[in-house]
């Protein structure tokens, strides 16, 4: 990859993400109504923090940060750069201010772009950006999960982005059946890809046979309005206990009436077949026993991937999030970017409308706790053969 199109990549994701924002007012963007989601200042400074303390700072020998204090405040989760903000916390954060953080922005963007234009990169230097660029891409995806539950909360609702969130898919679903067999699966390439999704490796499966399309609103409808959310006999325990004790009743941004749904482009009449979107593994687990069928495992769906339709919603496996035979995390604090998350999580597949442009593979491995449903995540079934 030549410098032009690094530098080409960067400047348009930094603004991608600063255009997301752009319809924002400063009181939405210090609001957190939950601990899994973050204040979209938050986001701004974040992604520019990642910048600044995994290239700048160490590439660049003559650097000096842009606020000391700017390094504790938007740490994330990396134990190994120092002190951090607890997470819950980051919407108590009222400054910098957001005219401080877009400041923050250009500050480091022009000096990420001054150093590529004016220092060969090593290897490793061209890694971390690329890794930079790729991980500001999920802030964009984040952002717009993050500010859709946000502005959930509003009754004034201001419509900020059409994503195609109701856009209907054919209700036609044709079943593809695969042969037992030793496939292979994971990343084998030397282009960017993230350390979960190495090595490249052989899986045994047995014969099974999986849906072309997601499972659309119409269906899950039939699904609340069988009972299924007050049958156990369909629910892992730990998920039948999560919906009786947070009371659950239907997707995320759904009206209990099941007549509305909320938007990042207004309330709208429930789309009956445009995919069923917002819920967590459980209900997605859930249904498929419903439905007589069973959520794929993560291998089934890659090697199923090339003759699927996939790209609206991330999709739930069965599979835990483990890593494969022979993984190694990176060298390093950015180690800890995958890792250390393989415990208590399931995998999903895909990508989703939220998604950045290209910034998906059909070897990705997206992750999430089982009862997190404010992303774009949805349902695709599957069954042995």
């Amino acid at each position: 990859m030549s410098i032009n199109t690094i530098i080409n990549q960067f400047s348009a994701t930094r603004k991608q993400t600063e255009q997301i924002c752009a319809f924002l007012k400063p009181e939405d963007s210090v609001l957190q109504p939950s601990e899994d989601v973050s204040p979209p200042k938050w986001h701004l400074a974040h992604s520019t923090w990642f910048f600044e303390y995994f290239f700048l700072i160490q590439f660049c020998k003559d650097y000096q940060p842009f606020n000391h204090i700017y390094l504790t405040l938007f740490n994330s989760y990396y134990e190994g750069a120092g002190e951090k903000v607890n997470r819950n916390m980051r919407g108590f954060l009222s400054r910098p201010t957001i005219d401080d953080i877009l400041e923050y922005r250009y500050y480091i963007t022009q000096k990420v772009c001054d150093y590529i234009q004016k220092k060969p990169l090593s290897d490793k230097a061209k890694f971390v950006l690329l890794l930079g660029i790729n991980h500001e891409q999920q802030h964009q995806e984040l952002l717009h999960s993050d500010i859709k539950q946000i502005m959930s909360f509003n009754l004034i609702e201001t419509p900020l982005y059409n994503l195609g969130e109701t856009d209907e898919i054919t209700t036609t679903n044709d079943w593809i059946t695969f042969d037992e067999g030793i496939y292979i699966i994971g990343h084998g390439g030397n282009d960017f890809h993230f350390d979960n999704e190495a090595p490249q490796h052989k899986i045994y499966l047995h014969p099974f046979e999986i849906a072309t399309n997601l499972v659309s609103n119409r269906a899950y409808l039939e699904f609340i309005q069988d009972k299924g959310y007050q049958t156990p006999s369909l629910w892992h325990q730990e998920g039948y206990h999560w919906i009786k004790s947070e009371h659950i009743t239907t997707p995320m941004y759904w009206r209990e009436d099941c007549s509305k749904i909320f938007t990042l482009n207004g309330t709208k009449d429930i789309p009956l077949d445009a995919p069923v979107t917002h819920l967590s593994f459980y209900e997605a687990s859930a249904f498929a026993l419903w439905a007589g069928k069973r959520l794929p495992s993560e291998s089934e769906w890659e090697v199923a991937a090339s003759k699927l339709h996939y790209g609206l919603r991330w999709e739930w496996t069965n599979s835990a999030y483990l890593p494969y035979p022979g993984y190694k995390p990176w060298k390093g604090i950015v180690g800890e970017y995958n890792g250390k998350f393989m415990i208590n999580q399931m995998v999903l597949r895909g990508h989703s409308i939220a998604t950045a442009i290209g910034h998906t593979r059909p070897t990705y491995r997206n992750f999430f706790h089982p009862h997190l449903r404010w992303q774009f995540n949805g349902i695709r079934l599957a069954n042995d053969k």
